[in-house]
């Protein structure tokens, strides 16, 4: 063996050179970002993806790595409570003392170990590996040592472990073996009542990838074309929706390229056909949309108002937001208007539109699987945060809507708090102005909308992201 074969200054011992893995490398730096910048993985995952596919030689991603480096960002950051438990077990100081990165590689490692089919030799080499090439050769045998630990019990013994048992604390025990945080557990229960069946198929419905869903958008598309697609296939609830099942890429869709269809769950494409279904008296010539970035309901309810002879104006208070609705947008059959503006001091007159929807700022609880990261970002006091804003911009909306006319509020969070207790509260101030309307006709087939009249829609029942809709009819 040759001297450059052996470790620097310890003679005898071999040194094998760290293998620099692409896949593990952009997983690492997705996480990064996703630490450091408060970064959401779904808008930082598809460029990294994309520069690696557009590269040359042995670091150039195919589909099989694209894959894979999706499974290991999405996987290690929807069970990390989970795998903080087991690496606590793991090491000897608090987590908080171990470095980020550090933690980072072995989260990694951990799901690799415990969350995937990756054979264990395979997991811990590469993760060490890793580790030397970002973390040095000193920290790269702390973690080799942690996951040689982790390795040595699979993920339901490791449960048995670190989980409290049911009986002593439900949530904390939900809250570890599902790895959502304990305030979330407790919110998603209130929520969604019954027992424990319910929200145990919750909690696992939000730790599973979500279907890629696409939105034909009337009179710009059909689902007989999207369908045509590989791997495409219908619906469940909404006629303009099609599936793209594991592997189907939105991108290499013409119909996506050309805005004439767009990426958007089937819970929202509902919100929209519910209020675009919703009996009306009187006319039906102007609508709004109040909080209309990025703009996925508002190109779907220009589209159908287009088809009626309606205008649609979709305002967003944001200006880059109001940007992104407008590409939204573009090529729309019929007449539009997008403004950037603030909805709770709305520029048009009190009683201008027909149809009001206000899909207000929110939690967003209810796309945990889309944007898992989240439910380690968000804390109680958020709540109260969003509490004032969702009350002026419902009410903005029932000011904004002529007597006959109809109102959604809807959010992607299905808390009580965002829900529910706003709706009561402004109803409250307006009497017999306003009534609810029972929506749940409106979604013809769809089940278990919940008691009325309002609608909640749920991930595990629905396979939707978990979107709240009430609503209301201005009667006086």
């Amino acid at each position: 063996m040759s001297e450059q074969s052996r470790r620097p200054g310890k003679p005898g011992k071999p040194y094998r050179r760290p293998q620099k893995d692409p896949v593990r490398m952009l997983a690492f730096e997705a996480l990064r970002a996703v630490d450091e910048r408060d970064a959401y993985a779904n808008l930082v995952l598809p460029p990294l993806l994309r520069r690696a596919r557009e590269k040359e030689g042995p670091e150039k991603f195919d589909a099989r790595d694209a894959a894979l480096a999706t499974e290991l960002v999405y996987g290690t950051l929807r069970r990390q409570g989970t795998y903080d438990a087991v690496i606590a077990e793991c090491v000897d100081r608090p987590l908080r003392e171990v470095d980020p990165p550090v933690l980072d590689v072995l989260s990694l490692g951990a799901h690799q170990l415990l969350g995937t089919r990756i054979p264990t030799h395979a997991a811990v080499s590469a993760s060490v590996d890793l580790a030397r090439v970002v973390l040095g050769d000193g920290r790269a045998k702390f973690v080799n040592a942690v996951l040689r630990k982790i390795a040595q019990h699979d993920l339901d013994d490791w449960l048995e472990r670190v989980a409290p048992p049911y009986d002593d604390d439900p949530e904390d025990h939900l809250a570890v073996v599902h790895s959502h945080p304990r305030w979330v557990v407790s919110a998603l229960w209130d929520s969604l009542g019954g027992g424990r069946a319910g929200i145990e198929d919750l909690l696992e419905a939000d730790n599973e990838r979500p279907e890629v869903t696409l939105v034909a958008r009337p009179g710009r598309a059909t689902t007989e074309e999207l369908l045509r697609e590989e791997a495409a296939v219908a619906g469940r609830w909404s006629p303009y929706a099609v599936r793209l099942s594991e592997g189907g890429e939105p991108g290499a869709v013409d119909a996506v390229r050309e805005g004439r269809a767009g990426v958007q769950d089937e819970g929202s494409q509902l919100v929209a056909l519910a209020l675009a279904n919703a009996p009306l008296e009187g006319p039906d010539k102007a609508w709004l949309d109040g909080c209309a970035g990025p703009g996925g309901k508002a190109a779907l309810l220009a589209a159908l108002a287009a088809e009626r002879g309606a205008v649609l104006l979709a305002s967003e208070k944001q200006p880059h937001r109001a940007g992104l609705v407008a590409k939204a947008l573009h090529g729309n059959p019929g007449p539009y208007q997008v403004i950037a503006a603030d909805g709770t001091r709305p520029p048009w007159r009190p009683g201008a539109f027909d149809r009001v929807l206000m899909d207000v700022p929110c939690t967003g609880l209810g796309a945990l699987r889309r944007r898992p990261e989240a439910r380690w970002r968000r804390r109680p006091e958020d709540l109260e945060g969003f509490a004032p804003l969702q009350r002026a911009l419902l009410r903005t909306a029932l000011d904004s809507v002529r007597v006959g006319g109809v109102v959604g509020y809807a959010t992607c969070s299905p808390h009580l708090a965002e829900t529910r207790a706003v709706v009561d509260d402004v109803l409250k101030s307006y009497g017999d102005a306003a009534d609810l309307i029972d929506a749940r006709p409106l979604l013809e087939g769809v089940p278990a909308l919940g008691e009325g009249p309002d609608i909640q829609l749920w991930p595990h029942l629905h396979g939707t992201d978990a979107m709240y809709l009430a609503l209301i009819r201005r009667v006086a």
